[in-house]
């Protein structure tokens, strides 16, 4: 299963739950997340898609610990197993 595959089963998983996955783009801000995930009820998280068992670079990572220690939720995922389990704990609190 590669990064796109992946990528899609999150923005059809997002969109069956009534939410928008667009694409973040941040030029001249290199490293941020592949995507916003924006739920129904102001929720928001920030996600990383990668190739099965493939790791974020450096950069990647000094971004996702910047909007962590701003109070946003970010997701490495690299599996699409791990898709429902986010949504569902980024809605637990509503």
């Amino acid at each position: 299963m590669d990064e796109k595959t992946i990528e899609k089963k999150l923005v059809n998983t997002v969109k069956s739950r009534g939410g928008i996955a667009p694409k973040f783009v941040s030029p001249g801000f290199d490293g941020m997340p592949d995507r916003l995930v924006l739920l129904p009820g102001g929720v928001i998280a920030f996600a990383e898609l990668k190739a099965p068992e493939k790791k974020p670079r450096p950069l990647q990572l000094a971004r996702h610990r910047l909007l962590r220690k701003l109070g946003f939720k970010v997701y490495v995922i690299d599996d699409i197993s791990q898709i429902g389990g986010m949504l569902d704990e980024i809605t637990s609190d509503l």
